[in-house]
């Protein structure tokens, strides 16, 4: 899968405005009411990532989830990071992000 190229990355900083994008990655911290929405919220994408079979880079302390996505294999971003950062947006709706 291709890297998507800068015009690419410049349209998700609107589409994903949560979201921190540059040619290599894209990060986000996000924050839940506690420990338990911040673990379902891993839970539901950790199910999404394996059947991607695309895996975030992420770590939780207590409420708190920050996420790293690229594809290691193309170098940077592609739209399998893409995909799975809209999943991840909904995802964190659904688990009542702050």
């Amino acid at each position: 899968m291709p890297k998507l190229t800068p015009e690419q990355i410049d349209g998700l900083r609107r589409d994903l405005p949560l979201w921190q994008a540059d040619s290599d990655s894209l990060f986000r911290e996000l924050a839940f009411a506690d420990f338990k929405h911040a673990f379902a919220f891993m839970t539901e994408v950790a199910g999404e990532a394996n059947r991607a079979d695309h895996h975030p880079d992420w770590s939780n302390v207590y409420d708190k989830v920050s996420v790293l996505l690229t594809t290691h294999d193309a170098g940077g971003v592609t739209e399998k990071d893409v995909a799975l950062a809209r999943f991840i947006d909904g995802a964190a709706k659904r688990n009542g992000v702050k």
